[in-house]
């Protein structure tokens, strides 16, 4: 934790007690309270936590609270308080900010919801309105993670680019700005943003899609653009925007013409600020293309790619920056959460980055010079054997053998993707969601920009990777654990084996707890010392989200959103229940009724469809290129947020054409496939459907 003077501690204090309004106030008035959060009152709240006023709990974004009515001794004792429904249907990303008895969460879409935190009751809510359309402009899902609260607003980065403001007590909208206009590309904004000395900051996604990586800085009250910092350079022919641009330049190989593709590390999620250092932290995501001889033939480490970076809030100028993977060519982003602390290492006090990146690799990195201190992997990793002293990844020399399919481990959807993670600075463990999904990649030599081909991953949706999915399957098998990591000593101290990957971010408390819910839709309470598990609920639908925790008239709440998606949950599923987005509150000795849970609805295998075999290969390849992130191998996944086809009546896949051209679930975020596909490409594309399941069918 970052130390904090007395005499500011204690001014501190007297702003946070100002915030206080009685419990018995209407809870518009309790919301009236956000009008008393900033930089003060952020800080202030670290020192006990009762609220949780920002997406992390605090600056250095721990999300460990200093509250221990509920511990390892009476965590069994944990009941239902309240359940919420947030009536939505795909993955729900948010941890709840709370701050003097009001809840704010998002939904799927970007919805914003006001909940009374005590009872579950409905304040407002805010539907930003996105086009539904747009849902095939975002790789990962109709996803937010979030909001931020600064006097008496909060913001909210709508899934089309817009950052809005809106009346903390009345849901209105105060102003509202786009992030995104005037650039080129498929550009998304599904972070949450983060209030750091009076500026919103947000940054964007896209990087898949062929867009250059900037986050934007603008003021509080007036949304004005106050600065931009991009993360990689543009077209070397036109003037640099800064140095810092000048210098990346360098790093990267112009015959690649990597400005066409845009050259992407979108910065999508981590923020964190250090007061004392008056420095913001940033990490920065992949390339774009995926495939590094493509963006930059003749190599180069192609900064800002894959990177923590340090800026200076008032300015937005470039301060430092270390690159965890130089030369990405696996979608090892860096923008997975970071969190700041005060470590004592080899004997001496060091202020540090703690993370843990797509890549495998847990960091420990000085924060105040951006220097390498360590790097140990915190899963089984096959592109490296580690770092060099000077922080330079030992390379594994087959993992960029570019011609042969590449089973990386990690793969792109990493050892450590958005899922929060949190540290415990009694026990000293990190606690991490780890995983691996198996994915076999090959780059393609024939790739040109926005050009739709075969085999090519999503590029019938606009994705530019420069990879093809080949024939051969991955030999890995998918993972999902949770790690209990020692920062200092860079070792494991204890894990947890879940059934399947992409499980639900962390939140650990003085209670000496760690929570965390999971893909097979459970709600758990571990011993932060040793893991023994000491509860568990269920909650209806698998859980990505992390927790957060809080108290309302003196009684400690545990609450977490409940909604299974994202990019690893459209396609396949670890539980049988499909509920809706739903908030679940826990306390001790809570008594209130669990919501009725939803059962997923799967049907047979599908059988009948009419088709020509001969056209089944063609339909492969098309499939990998149009439908497979979404809809996952047909027949082989089971189905996710959004249905895998094998399973869908059969009338639908002989109709298919009426589904993919100008179809019903447009509206829900589906592409229109009119004038990308033709009516043989789509027989082709159900030649491929029928005949995977008629492959997999179990022989009588």
């Amino acid at each position: 934790m970052i130390n904090r003077p007395i005499g500011w501690a204690l001014g501190a204090a007297l702003c946070l007690g100002a915030a206080t309004v009685p419990a018995q106030q209407p809870a518009a008035a309790r919301a009236a309270a956000v009008q008393q959060v900033d930089q003060a009152f952020i800080r202030a709240n670290a020192a006990k936590t009762p609220d949780w006023p920002t997406i992390g709990v605090d600056y250095a974004e721990t999300r460990y609270s200093r509250l221990s009515q509920i511990d390892t001794g009476n965590v069994n004792k944990l009941g239902l308080a309240w359940s919420y429904n947030l009536e939505s249907t795909r993955g729900v990303e948010a941890t709840p900010v709370v701050v003097n008895g009001v809840m704010y969460v998002t939904a799927s879409w970007s919805v914003v919801h006001a909940i009374d935190a005590r009872t579950g009751q409905k304040l407002w809510t805010y539907e930003p309105k996105v086009d539904r359309t747009m849902g095939s402009k975002g790789c990962c899902d109709v996803v937010n993670r979030g909001v931020a609260l600064w006097k008496g607003k909060v913001y909210v980065g709508a899934f089309d680019g817009r950052l809005i403001a809106l009346d903390a007590v009345t849901g209105k909208v105060v102003w509202e700005k786009n992030t995104i206009e005037g650039q080129k590309g498929a550009y998304t904004s599904t972070g949450a943003p983060r209030v750091f000395k009076g500026k919103v900051i947000i940054g964007n996604g896209g990087a898949e899609y062929g867009v250059r990586g900037y986050i934007t800085a603008y003021d509080t009250e007036t949304g004005k653009q106050i600065w931009r910092w991009y993360s990689v350079p543009g077209d070397p022919s036109k003037p640099f925007e800064d140095e810092s641009m000048r210098r990346a330049a360098k790093t990267w190989d112009p015959s690649g013409k990597w400005w066409q593709a845009g050259g992407g590390g979108t910065m999508w999620d981590s923020m964190v600020f250090d007061p004392q250092l008056n420095l913001m932290y940033v990490g920065t995501g992949n390339g774009s293309p995926w495939s590094h001889r493509a963006r930059s033939p003749k190599g180069g480490d192609n900064l800002y790619l894959a990177s923590i970076v340090a800026l200076d809030p008032d300015t937005g100028h470039y301060k430092w920056h270390y690159q965890e993977t130089p030369g990405d060519n696996w979608d090892y982003t860096s923008t997975q959460p970071m969190i700041l602390a005060d470590l004592t290492i080899a004997g001496k006090p060091r202020k540090v980055i703690l993370h843990a990146p797509k890549n495998g690799f847990f960091f420990v990195i000085d924060r105040v010079t951006g220097r390498f201190i360590s790097a140990k992997n915190f899963v089984d990793v096959n592109w490296a054997t580690g770092y060099d002293k000077n922080g330079r990844p030992i390379g594994i020399a087959s993992a960029r053998d570019v011609d042969k399919p590449n089973d990386a481990i990690p793969g792109p959807n990493g050892a450590h993707n958005w899922h929060p993670m949190s540290f415990n600075p009694k026990t000293g463990l990190v606690y991490l969601p780890a995983q691996h999904i198996p994915i076999e990649l090959k780059d393609d030599k024939n790739w040109r920009f926005n050009q739709s081909a075969p085999g090519q991953l999503q590029s019938g949706t606009g994705w530019n990777t420069a990879k093809v999915i080949p024939a051969e399957p991955p030999t890995s098998k998918p993972m999902g654990r949770l790690v209990a990591w020692d920062p200092v000593a860079q070792k494991e101290a204890w894990r947890v084996e879940h059934v399947a990957p992409w499980n639900g971010g962390t939140l650990t408390t003085a209670g000496n707890l760690v929570f965390q819910g999971t893909a097979d839709g459970r709600m758990v309470a571990y011993n932060a010392t040793n893991g023994e598990k000491l509860w568990e609920s269920p909650v209806g639908t698998g859980v990505v989200a992390a927790p957060s925790t809080y108290t309302v008239d003196g009684q400690q709440y545990v609450a977490v959103a409940v909604g299974w998606g994202g990019v690893g949950g459209l396609a396949d599923r670890a539980t049988e229940r499909n509920s809706p987005g739903t908030v679940y509150a826990f306390a001790v000795g809570a008594t209130a009724k669990m919501p009725a849970f939803v059962e997923y609805r799967m049907g047979k295998l599908v059988q009948g469809v009419p088709y020509d075999p001969a056209k089944a290969q063609l339909g492969a390849g098309l499939y990998l290129a149009n439908c497979l992130a979404c809809h996952g191998v047909p027949g082989v996944s089971r189905g996710g947020a959004i249905p895998n086809l094998g399973y869908m009546d059969a009338a639908i896949i002989r109709d298919l054409s009426k589904f993919i051209f100008k179809g019903p679930a447009t509206d829900r975020g589906m592409p229109d496939f009119t004038g990308k596909l033709t009516n043989d490409e789509v027989e082709a594309i159900k030649a491929f459907i029928q005949g995977t399941a008629d492959s997999i069918r179990p022989k009588k």
